[in-house]
């Protein structure tokens, strides 16, 4: 199962290929099989899975083999990354045994870490918004995530979701103040936890 940790952006933007190299690779060791990275074959078996393929910038062999010769920051700046479905279908079928699922949630990791995030597309803005709520609540809140959202991407949006957000709001479907967890201190434990298994 891919861990979800939270990193607050930051802009490394001075870092070499290298260094963002090795960060990554002592992530990976986090993740179960994780080493076997180096043994993908590039049989295409991963893209072949893959229901997000099509619509991806990077294929997941792509992604792999980018990584292996060292462009780390082209794979950063990929789409691919935040496309991915979470379906675990390329990581059931790869020969190798490779876990390309849980190291796509590694690089989403270290994308959002270095603040090296595909220029104007809204799916790493909403992965951002959703997670500084949950962290923030232990709760997903539609409402906060779908303004943040707009007011991050195109504010001028809001405008055209008001007659929906009203509609849902009147049939209670949507919630302006989202609920919280019943201890917060437990979610603070819980996710320093996971924050530091992963580091």
């Amino acid at each position: 199962m891919a861990i979800a940790v939270p990193i607050v952006g930051t802009d490394h933007s001075g870092i070499t290929e290298p260094e963002l190299r090795r960060e990554f690779l002592a992530s990976v060791e986090h993740i179960p099989g994780g080493r076997r990275i180096s043994r993908c074959l590039q049989c295409g078996t991963c893209t072949g899975s893959c229901p997000v393929a099509y619509a991806m910038d990077l294929s997941p062999r792509e992604v792999i083999a980018r990584f292996r010769a060292g462009d780390i920051k082209g794979v950063l700046e990929s789409r691919s990354i935040w496309l991915c479905a979470s379906c675990y279908a390329c990581t059931v079928n790869c020969p190798a045994g490779i876990h390309i699922t849980d190291v796509m949630y590694a690089l989403k990791r270290m994308a959002i870490k270095e603040g090296t995030t595909p220029k104007r597309f809204p799916v790493s803005v909403l992965a951002k918004q959703f997670l500084r709520g949950v962290t923030r609540t232990g709760r997903s809140n539609e409402f906060d995530v779908g303004v943040g959202l707009a007011m991050r991407t195109n504010p001028l949006r809001l405008l055209k979701m008001t007659p929906l957000g009203l509609k849902l709001l009147k049939t209670r479907r949507l919630r302006v103040r989202g609920e919280k967890v019943r201890d917060p201190q437990a979610l603070d434990d819980l996710l320093r936890r996971v924050h530091e298994a992963t580091r």
